[in-house]
């Protein structure tokens, strides 16, 4: 399994950017699907957007033509890139792993707190 570390939150004006990042320790990274997901005070867990290990890319419908997905595999590191923040993208922002062999071998991040706020 990996062990993943996020960076990248803060605090920022709405319609403002941040990009999130996700490094991953551990080798094989090309063979994780990887994920974003977010928590909201007082919500459920949600996943943002994700992207395959072949790089197929998946988003929610609220965060659609405004976040973008990546990876790097030669830097095991996943990418969020967050343009048009709204106040309700305010939220710990969470990394994900799921091996592509064996969806119970599954790691999360300790996450990363985004504030969209003036």
């Amino acid at each position: 399994q990996v062990h993943l570390v996020e960076s990248g939150g803060g605090l920022v004006q709405p319609g403002g950017s941040l990009r999130l990042s996700c490094a991953a320790s551990g080798s094989a990274f090309s063979t994780y699907h990887m994920g974003w997901h977010r928590q909201a005070p007082g919500k459920q867990r949600e996943l943002v957007a994700s992207i395959a290990s072949g790089g197929r890319t998946n988003y929610a419908d609220s965060v659609k033509g405004r976040f973008t997905i990546s990876r790097d595999n030669a830097k095991n590191t996943v990418y969020l890139q967050m343009n048009n923040l709204k106040p309700e993208d305010t939220a710990v922002y969470y990394c994900n792993s799921v091996w592509k062999y064996n969806s119970d071998l599954s790691s999360w991040g300790q996450g990363t707190q985004v504030t969209v706020s003036s």
